[in-house]
């Protein structure tokens, strides 16, 4: 569809009821209709806020998500179902495919990818404001980087923060110029274990407020309720009925990233070759090396079981799954030994 700005917002019945709540009305449905968001991460943050923001009528969304669904995702990502789980199909694509049944009016741009240095201008170019839903402190910084970077010389893309752990959930918007940056709060990421889903479980309702949060922020961005944005980091435990608010309503004097404008994390430095995921699983960015995936099935098949779905490749040996990407990026899952996962994609990818 390549008429996003005539997304269906005169569908009087589909968004009447958005429509009658009066900050919003017919000119904010109008809005919204002619408005992009990018959305990084399709996990259970990512595909949540999706769905709320296709339902709302927002009328293009770009999907970036660089995993595939399994059957634990089932339990909170709300996009997918148990066929997408037995094919391993990419989340990205999967989140797409789902949401046009429900709004076939909007437009969704899915990206199978990692977000990186030296993509991330070219997957966010359109974007007017960026959701955070990701699962690592690397990238997050990286999207506070491109955000800041943004405002000169012209008008900087916000972007909204969203964490969901356990029955943790906080959240927190960055308006470049006008509030505190990630950085300000957090000069640093956070050193030694973090907790995870993989590690402290998570449940479904914490990811729920997180992105209903999230999406409430980025609807009054949409439509011209800058004001009315929310200046705190937030965060909540659902279990322990704990809530607590630290400001967010300006930025910290000599703040490295909005007051400096040093972008170490958007030039890349410091980026690891390899790293630790959750599941027990090791990540391979091996960007910029594009892979056939139809003849690395054939050279694969007599070493191992092969799945190949046109987007990505399965090769099960052993213990150990190594899913490889067509840029060349893979997860070697069953292990955390770097040494080992670098062995096996040397050995069945090439070095």
């Amino acid at each position: 569809m390549d008429n996003a700005s005539t997304v269906a917002a005169s569908d009087t019945d589909r968004y009447s009821r958005q429509v009658l709540f009066a900050p919003i009305g017919e000119a904010g449905q109008q809005r919204l209709a002619a408005s992009t968001v990018a959305i990084v991460g399709c996990g259970a943050t990512g595909a949540a806020a999706a769905a709320l923001l296709a339902r709302a009528g927002v009328g293009t969304l770009i999907l970036i998500d660089r995993d595939f669904v399994e059957e634990s995702n089932l339990q909170r990502q709300v996009l997918f179902d148990e066929a997408d789980a037995a094919a391993a199909t990419p989340k990205a694509e999967a989140a797409r495919r789902q949401i046009a049944r429900f709004n076939s009016n909007i437009q969704v741009r899915a990206h199978v990818a990692d977000l990186v240095p030296d993509n991330i201008h070219a997957l966010l170019a359109e974007a007017q404001i960026i959701l955070d839903a990701t699962d690592n402190f690397e990238t997050r910084y990286l999207i506070n980087d491109y955000s800041v970077e943004s405002g000169f010389p012209g008008p900087s893309v916000p972007w909204i923060y969203a964490a969901a752990v356990g029955a943790y959930a906080a959240t927190m918007n960055i308006l470049p110029g006008e509030t505190a940056c990630l950085a300000c709060l957090f000069p640093k990421p956070p050193s030694g274990p973090v907790e995870t889903c993989d590690t402290a479980g998570i449940l479904n309702t914490a990811v729920n407020l997180a992105a209903s949060i999230q999406v409430t922020e980025a609807l009054k961005y949409l439509t011209g309720a800058r004001d009315a944005m929310r200046r705190t980091f937030l965060a909540w435990d659902l279990w322990q009925n704990e809530r607590s608010e630290i400001s967010a309503a300006t930025p910290r004097p000599g703040c490295e990233v909005c007051g400096l404008r040093d972008f170490a994390h958007l030039r890349g430095e410091g980026r690891p070759h390899i790293t630790l995921c959750g599941r027990n699983s090791v990540q391979i960015h091996e960007h910029h090396r594009p892979v056939d995936l139809a003849a690395a099935a054939e050279r694969l098949r007599p070493h191992g079981e092969v799945r190949q779905n046109g987007l990505l490749l399965q090769f099960r040996r052993g213990p150990h799954t190594l899913t490889l990407f067509a840029d060349g990026r893979a997860l070697i899952q069953g292990t955390t030994d770097i040494a080992l996962a670098r062995t096996l994609y040397a050995r069945f990818v090439g070095n």
